[in-house]
């Protein structure tokens, strides 16, 4: 097994008990859990940020620190650093030496200010979420070789981790969804067979009486169902106009 191996499954091992501790827990938490293993496993680094868009405006963001989180701010706010490169890119953005680089003026003056020499940004997508992991350096250099190590293979775990709880979060609203319309037509059916002993008509002319109702009482066709099979078919609904399949007497 080459040097690289050891690290890799300690990462990939240790990330995965984090994600596995705080199953269920928000996004936000793990994340945050991941960003602190990060620069740990990475030899010289002397921190790590971490940001998450999946949707919003404004992106969460996880920091070994403070400074780091105003160095992410920055970059967002100017548009202007290896964050914003990598998002438009997708691909990895390496600074070796700030004190040499001129690529981003705001990103590098606030990174030299807190005495970051060197950085480097990862970024990820998975199903329309996209993550940066960004690992910090306090000398030049120094962060060489990490393009496949433990900043990647958690930074796959952490967005493969939240674009599969947002396509859970999807699946469990469209379930809800349909459990809500079945319990709607179920009580529509309910009011239908009411109107239909009442008015004696048949099932359609029924559902027409009920829908036309619904209408001009600016009413929701199951709250109003609701309402007839509550007072077992007391409540005031319109007879259907002429031409209606079947007759019925009104209430």
């Amino acid at each position: 097994m080459d040097d690289m191996a050891h690290p890799q499954a300690g990462a990939l091992s240790e990330g995965a008990d984090v994600l596995g501790d705080d199953a269920g827990a928000p996004s936000g938490r793990r994340t945050a859990r991941l960003t602190e293993l990060i620069p740990r496993l990475v030899p010289g680094s002397c921190g790590a940020t971490t940001t998450v868009w999946d949707g919003g405006d404004e992106p969460p963001t996880a920091a070994t620190h403070p400074d780091l989180a105003e160095l992410v701010c920055v970059q967002l706010r100017e548009d202007d650093g290896p964050i914003p490169t990598a998002l438009r890119t997708q691909e990895p953005v390496h600074a070796a030496d700030l004190l040499h680089d001129s690529r981003w003026p705001c990103y590098r003056a606030s990174a030299l200010g807190t005495g970051i020499r060197a950085s480097t940004t990862f970024p990820f997508r998975r199903d329309g979420v996209t993550v940066t992991v960004t690992l910090y350096h306090l000398r030049p250099g120094g962060l060489e070789g990490v393009a496949e190590g433990p900043p990647v293979i958690l930074g796959k775990l952490l967005t493969d981790t939240i674009a599969r709880d947002r396509r859970y979060r999807r699946a469990l609203a469209a379930v809800e969804q349909l459990d809500a319309a079945l319990r709607s037509r179920t009580v529509v059916d309910q009011a239908c067979g009411i109107l239909m002993h009442l008015m004696d008509c048949d099932a359609d002319a029924a559902f027409e009486v009920l829908r036309r109702s619904s209408q001009h009482g600016n009413r929701k066709l199951s709250e109003l169902a609701r309402a007839v099979v509550a007072t077992r078919g007391s409540v005031g609904v319109s007879a259907p106009d002429a031409g209606t399949r079947a007759p019925c007497a009104p209430c």
